[in-house]
């Protein structure tokens, strides 16, 4: 028998039944192991396209226009167990989910591009706990999406990939390690520990865009590895390395990003009134409860960079509470933060204590975050 048979739903009283009743009587088994089938393309108001009424829409108007990765975006992001919908607006919504895709890769190919897995990667075990954190997640991304692609259901690994991509890496996980990338040493723990977690995440993301958004996927591939064929011979892949107890650090992490957005919250609130510009102009002061102090407590001062404040301090209590303050500290040039120790050494009046660490010195102390 096929593997599959894959028709549109008016077959369900035609080929699927003829073929079946065929093969059963003749050789007792199905004509397939598994049948697909799916709705027809209908325009954005449900109706069925025909010429009469001017409401075609073309697969070759849309790749001449957009491109042959929107086409396929749509046919991937939509659920074909109904009618497809497809419309003008419907697409300028595919266009926009695929440039955040997209600006998600080309961030990741420009923060690894002086990274060389080889000589610069550090061992997993060694890495800061938010890079392990970030592979972890990648990780059950992975194992997810996979199961979606095994049970067809294609429209939810699109809406896993452009979750993770907006959300989880836009914005939280890239948005706290611009600090990491752009101030640590070059080759310092810290930033090479990042790059290797941005590293392992790039190739994973690739592959796992690689059936839907081929030529994407192919394009960043020969930037990377130009020398190798193409992406499309490697073996598929639906794990990346294993991170130590992962299961409590994404439960540790999943808590700290809940206290994370009632901060951003209380940031955004303080910034409406005026009272700060950008977040790095405020402290925060976050009063929580055992389990969420103890999470918050773990990360020193490093807490501070999670929160993308200038400073952040965790206090015992009751129920969870946040206090935001405008920085009273003067503003480092380089980095942006607020310090009280900008201007210390007299040769870098404008720089705090940190980046002249990181630019002249043995580079500051951090290791969670």
């Amino acid at each position: 028998p096929a593997d599959l048979y894959l028709e549109g739903s008016d077959q369900h009283r035609g080929w699927f039944h003829s073929s079946l009743l065929s093969s059963c009587m003749l050789n007792g088994v199905p004509p397939y192991k598994a049948l697909l089938t799916h709705g027809f393309v209908v325009d954005g108001e449900g109706k069925k396209m025909s010429k009469s009424r001017g409401n075609v829409v073309a697969p070759q108007k849309i790749w001449t226009a957009l491109g042959a990765e929107i086409l396929r975006l749509w046919v991937g992001a939509t659920d074909y167990s109904g009618d497809l919908f497809i419309s003008d607006e419907i697409l300028k919504r595919v266009v926009e989910s695929y440039r955040r895709i997209r600006n998600t890769l080309r961030f990741l190919l420009a923060n690894t591009a002086d990274f060389d897995v080889a000589k610069d990667a550090v061992p997993l075990a060694e890495m800061f706990e938010l890079d392990r954190y970030a592979v972890a997640k990648a990780n059950a991304l992975l194992r997810s999406i996979a199961g979606d692609y095994d049970r067809y259901e294609f429209h939810l690994a699109v809406q896993r990939l452009q979750t993770y991509c907006s959300e989880e890496l836009g914005g939280f996980y890239l948005d706290v390690l611009k600090d990491r990338l752009y101030t640590a040493a070059r080759d310092s723990r810290a930033r090479r520990s990042a790059q290797t977690a941005l590293a392992l995440i790039r190739d994973a993301l690739l592959k796992l865009m690689a059936p839907i958004l081929s030529f994407t996927a192919e394009e960043a591939w020969r930037i990377l590895y130009p020398g190798d064929e193409t992406l499309f011979v490697h073996v598929w892949s639906d794990s990346l390395p294993e991170i130590a107890q992962s299961d409590a650090l994404l439960d540790k992490w999943q808590r700290i990003l809940a206290i994370r957005a009632v901060v951003q919250k209380e940031l955004e609130t303080v910034r409406q009134q005026g009272s700060i510009g950008s977040s790095l102009e405020a402290e925060v002061t976050i009063a929580a409860p055992d389990e969420d102090y103890a999470a918050l407590a773990s990360l020193g001062d490093d807490l501070r960079f999670v929160m993308i404040t200038s400073a952040a301090r965790v206090e015992r209590a009751d129920m969870l509470a946040v206090a935001v303050n405008r920085s009273a500290n003067s503003k480092c040039e380089r980095c942006w933060h607020w310090r009280d120790d900008v201007g210390n050494d007299s040769r870098h009046p404008t720089l705090c204590g940190r980046c002249v660490a990181n630019l002249f010195g043995a580079g500051e102390a951090r290791s969670f975050a």
